[in-house]
């Protein structure tokens, strides 16, 4: 059984058409003005299975937070399915869930009861996030007094040692210093070879080269590709400098 599975699934949104005049208005009464929808996703179809680490590669606008989200249960497709099997710990925005008044600590409680851990398991855990996290001098302090590397060392943090079956990241490791980087990445490569899944959206080739063991191309809301992803990554940035050159 796959971890997660998309099966044709589209996700769109109405357009903003702005201000408009009252004739505008009187024609949308009466049925006369029609916008098509804006597809983020159209018809997106493919399976990760236990213990795989997918990458997903696209433009500005090509749908891959959106696609995160989808996989996060934070919105529903408008058609196809999405079914994830397993505790999913999204890293999609920095700070997303987190309140700023407060603190470090009660925010790492109420994160990982978000993440589904018992009170119990929240307490066992605590000093080992805090450790990993390295602002335990800060840790009985407000949110809104941290730095944006802070919160995301935090949110990481009770992320990767929640053991989460699946682990959806979308660009925050591009966050913090270098050092929490690359303690980062060493976490996310123990986590992946301890046969646990990830989506692991990026900008960097280099990282998604790394991290991932396959890839898929987004452009516009559909799939381009799927597949190796030095086949995959070759198309894309083939494609990009096409772009650019034109």
């Amino acid at each position: 059984m796959p971890l997660i599975e998309f099966q044709n699934v589209s996700k769109w949104f109405p357009h903003s058409t702005g201000r408009q005049l009252l004739r505008t208005h009187i024609a949308r009464w009466f049925g006369r003005v029609h916008h098509e929808p804006f597809y983020a996703l159209r018809d997106v179809s493919f399976r990760v299975e236990e213990g795989e680490t997918l990458g997903i590669v696209g433009s500005n606008g090509a749908g891959k937070s959106t696609l995160l989200s989808l996989a996060a249960g934070l919105t529903r497709p408008d058609h196809g399915a999405v079914r994830v099997n397993g505790r999913v710990a999204p890293l999609l925005e920095l700070g997303a869930g987190f309140h700023p008044d407060l603190t470090g600590a009660e925010n790492l409680v109420l994160n990982a009861a978000l993440l589904g851990l018992s009170k119990r398991k929240t307490n066992e855990l605590f000093d080992s996030i805090v450790e990993f996290s390295g602002i335990g001098e800060f840790i009985d302090d407000p949110l809104r007094t941290y730095s944006s590397g802070m919160v995301m060392r935090l949110a990481f943090s009770v992320a990767i040692q929640c053991e989460p079956a699946i682990l959806l990241i979308d660009e925050i490791l591009a966050v913090g210093d270098a050092s929490f980087q690359e303690k980062s990445k060493a976490a996310l490569v123990s986590f992946c070879r301890a046969g646990k899944s990830m989506l692991f959206v990026s900008h960097s080739p280099g990282a998604v080269r790394e991290m991932c063991d396959r890839a898929l191309w987004l452009d516009h809301g559909s799939v381009m590709m799927d597949g190796d992803v030095e086949a995959v990554l070759e198309a894309y940035e083939g494609r990009a400098v096409m772009k650019h050159r034109t």
